[in-house]
């Protein structure tokens, strides 16, 4: 019996201690799901509760920051266009977008978060779930990237199928019925160069331009321009390569109203199935047309009525659409210049233009060149024909009698070169492409209408006109007040002072030559597309802020370009010259102009007979 006792004693004793052994691994076991379970309680408060790690405390772009998927680059066709007019975006600088996307998406957060604060309501008491997102909030990264040369400034071009385009000057001959265009059409919209016989021009840069091409030049410029990008999301502004005013000169004689509106119904559907469109529903696109705005402007459905109706349907009026004369009275159309003669390819030669205008000797005070209007009573152009006739301190070339001299470029600017002033009445509508001319060449210009320039350019000319030019209403011509007289009251220090403003003037007024770029100035393109720029990303901002400009009357259209900032609209001294009485629930002013419109066709006839 001990012996079986012995035997069990070790027996028991191992069973002893190896409870001893299982307790203390539980200890263990309780100690590790405890930390488990404090490590993942601090994971979830800090991970999931706090939306980032502990070190993350900047500011969270998701509220504001647009979906990725929704605003997928939509690539342009890349293949290169065989016509010289065509919009394609086939350049090396194309896809600059892209190529700094990168670079976008980093910009500083807290910068894009104050961009879009709404107005009186600090950033810290509206929370970051409250903030608007809308489509267009990338192109407000590259504003507030200072890395990006292009920030802000990135134009989108659409694809637009070749009929809205090339294929109108593959018709070239069509375009004008007294005017064969083909030739006008060559070197980018340039036409033929401009030999310099009399030494009026300078060596280069001088072509003999049409009036009626900046839909093509502008196009051709677009092609140079730095900041093309094939991203839409991150465009400041999309342009859209429609040669409005090719179409519609193929069609404004002999043809129904069905035929003049097609091209502009077509582009408008066009455009709006397109998902650039729905971003802001037009209100960023812009176009750009060679004619006067009444070309545009039908009122009626009857065929007797004159040009299409593109800028009034309603898709056109969310865009912006560039004209060489705008409408004082309606708001989807700007003033840009009618080109010159002068297109240079490099800085150099307009600083040397410019030279040399400063140095001429000028030995008439005034001049004109122009016909009369014998069949319009409201023209002054005869009483100005008759007081240069008597004149001797005046030049004039009389254009109705068929002088080939009133059209020949190389006349013409030799005459604006010898004269102090130049006189720019209306034509038969409200501009002259010979006021351009006439700066060109270091000429004050002298204007009897307010729409002559002053309401039209407010993008390329100083809002106080008095610094460059003279204005002298058309009822003192009529009253028969001495042009002369007046223009010698004014001091030959004034004189030099309005001379070198023109002067200056100059770059901005022009259209350097499409197949180039300028490399420090800036020429009427640039001027104008960053002026789109502006109204488009002013237009943004408001909407972010929740903005509305509700006391807006579009008939006083021609006051807002006018305006200094955070001034109101008020009674003008031009109010006479803009308010019109009504006719036939007409207004007189829209029948006038459509009428000129068709009267200054009738003068390019005569031009060319």
């Amino acid at each position: 019996m001990r012996r079986r006792q012995a035997a069990i004693l070790p027996l028991r004793d191992l069973m002893e201690k190896g409870q001893g052994k299982n307790q203390h691994s539980r200890l263990c076991l309780l100690a590790s799901l405890s930390a488990f379970f404090w490590v993942c309680l601090l994971y979830f408060h800090f991970a999931v509760l706090g939306g980032g790690s502990v070190a993350d405390t900047s500011p969270q772009l998701e509220p504001v920051s647009l979906n990725d998927e929704s605003v997928k680059p939509l690539p342009l066709d890349p293949k290169p266009s065989p016509i010289s007019g065509s919009i394609s975006v086939n350049h090396p600088q194309v896809d600059v977008g892209r190529e700094r996307e990168r670079v976008v998406d980093n910009a500083s957060k807290d910068e894009i978060l104050d961009q879009v604060k709404p107005r009186n309501v600090k950033n810290e008491d509206r929370p970051h779930q409250e903030m608007p997102t809308y489509p267009f909030m990338r192109a407000f990264r590259t504003v507030e990237n200072k890395s990006d040369p292009c920030g802000g400034r990135y134009i989108y071009v659409h694809d637009l199928p070749p009929r809205f385009n090339e294929d109108m000057l593959k018709e070239c001959k069509s375009l004008s019925l007294w005017t064969n265009m083909c030739k006008f059409v060559t070197n980018a919209g340039l036409g033929p160069p401009l030999e310099n016989v009399e030494g009026v021009f300078s060596n280069t840069g001088w072509y003999a331009t049409n009036q009626f091409a900046v839909d093509v030049i502008f196009s051709n410029r677009m092609k140079q321009y730095e900041c093309l990008t094939t991203d839409s999301s991150l465009a400041a502004a999309i342009f859209v390569p429609f040669y409005a005013g090719f179409d519609i000169a193929r069609y404004l004689w002999g043809h129904n109203i069905s035929t003049r509106d097609a091209a502009s119904l077509a582009l408008v559907d066009w455009l709006m199935k397109r998902p650039e469109w729905g971003v802001m529903g037009g209100k960023d696109h812009f176009l750009v047309a060679g004619r006067i705005t009444w070309d545009f402007r039908r009122l009626t459905d009857q065929v007797s009525d004159w040009g299409n109706k593109l800028l009034f349907l309603p898709a056109a009026k969310n865009m912006s659409m560039l004209v060489v004369e705008s409408s004082p009275w309606n708001a989807n159309d700007y003033g840009i210049p009618y080109p010159t003669y002068f297109h240079p390819a490099r800085d150099a030669d307009v600083f040397s233009w410019q030279h040399r205008m400063r140095k001429l000797e000028r030995k008439y005070l005034f001049c004109f060149a122009g016909a009369p209007r014998p069949g319009n009573a409201k023209s002054i152009r005869g009483q100005i024909i008759d007081q240069c006739k008597k004149s001797k301190a005046c030049k004039l070339l009389e254009c109705d009698f068929g002088e080939s001299k009133c059209h020949s470029p190389s006349s013409i600017m030799q005459m604006f070169q010898s004269s102090l002033f130049c006189l720019q009445p209306q034509g038969d509508s409200y501009t002259r492409r010979s006021a351009f001319d006439s700066m060109l060449a270091g000429c004050i210009p002298v204007f009897f209408h307010p729409a002559s320039a002053y309401t039209q350019y407010t993008w390329h000319l100083p809002k106080n006109y008095s610094l460059y030019s003279v204005f002298i209403p058309e009822d003192h011509i009529r009253k028969n007040i001495s042009i002369e007289q007046r223009l010698s009251q004014i001091s030959q220090e004034k004189v030099k002072e309005m001379r070198e403003a023109v002067i200056n003037l100059i770059p901005q007024i022009i259209y350097a030559d499409p197949r180039s770029k300028l490399e420090t100035l800036k020429d009427a393109f640039d001027v104008a597309v960053q002026a789109v720029i502006d109204k488009v990303t002013k237009l943004r901002k408001d909407i972010i802020n929740g903005r509305k400009d509700d006391d807006f009357i579009e008939e006083l259209s021609w006051k807002y370009g006018l305006l200094d900032e955070g001034q109101a609209v008020g009674p003008h001294e031009w109010d006479p010259f803009f308010s019109k009485p009504k006719k036939d629930g007409k207004s007189e002013s829209y029948t006038s102009s459509a009428e000129a419109a068709k009267n200054s066709w009738k003068n390019e006839q005569r031009q060319q007979s």
